[in-house]
């Protein structure tokens, strides 16, 4: 029998998650405590309703999610919130939470495993935020042409393309899920091309004046990788069966 908070030590370490500034009102750690023993280990980006049921059917008595359940001020434990948190002590299901620790991880990190699975070589980090790059930027040895179909590989459901930058990149930054911070940053930062999630409309024109590629991929699809990477190593170093709760969210 495997302790939660020997699961808890092991993902905290593993993220660093105590070296790692994160938004406001946002929470890394343990969010949601079981009855302290674990016998399955599971993995969702979200903290939501669908998800927790779906990780009690399957037996997951300890979820790693990459977006938790804490983002906003304390609010009454009513509604979809109770639901949510009645499921969970009902079931017996411990949550664990982790956002930028998990984004920025040079390991098992969202923008590191995105950069890997394109054939990308990190090379550095940029967009500072409290001290600590959220971004990354990796060295690309092919063109434009190259990228859409390994992104169209990788993302089969699609991803949008704003081509008004060079044709073959020596650089390529990468922030998944939101990159709304980075657009303004690309070419301080040494290139002209962005891999996110997703973006604002006003973006289009901002691709266009500064002359910039710009691929939004999916906030959702773009943050499976490390809470996938995480929940493995924990699974793995714990010697327990794992299951990642894919809900196939479009956006």
């Amino acid at each position: 029998m495997t302790s939660t908070k020997d699961l808890v030590e092991f993902c905290d370490t593993r993220t660093r998650q105590l070296e790692i500034p994160d938004f406001a009102g946002a929470f890394n750690g343990l969010q949601i405590e079981n009855n302290g023993s674990v016998t399955k280990v599971g993995a969702a980006v979200d903290a939501g309703l669908v998800p927790f049921q779906k990780a009690d059917e399957a037996d997951v008595d300890f979820l790693i999610v990459h977006h938790g359940l804490f983002w906003t001020p304390p609010i009454p434990i009513v509604g979809n919130a109770y639901e949510k948190t009645r499921l969970c002590i009902e079931s017996n299901l411990a949550v664990y939470g982790s956002h930028l620790p998990l984004d920025c991880h040079p390991e098992i990190g969202n923008n590191r495993l995105l950069a890997d699975k394109l054939g990308l070589s990190s090379e550095a980090t940029f967009l500072p935020y409290e001290g600590i790059d959220i971004g990354l930027i990796a060295t690309c040895s092919y063109n434009l042409g190259e990228l859409r179909d390994r992104l169209s590989d990788l993302f089969p459901k699609g991803f949008h393309s704003m081509e008004f930058g060079s044709e073959n990149p020596k650089n390529i930054a990468i922030l998944t899920g939101s990159g709304q911070s980075a657009v303004d940053q690309l070419l301080s930062a040494g290139t002209d091309t962005l891999v996110t999630g997703e973006l604002k409309q006003h973006h289009f024109n901002l691709a266009q004046e500064l002359g910039l590629n710009l691929y939004t991929c999916g906030h959702y699809a773009t943050e499976t990788f490390g809470v996938d990477a995480l929940a493995q190593e924990a699974a793995k170093a714990f010697d327990l069966p794992y299951e990642f709760i894919d809900m196939e969210c479009p956006l």
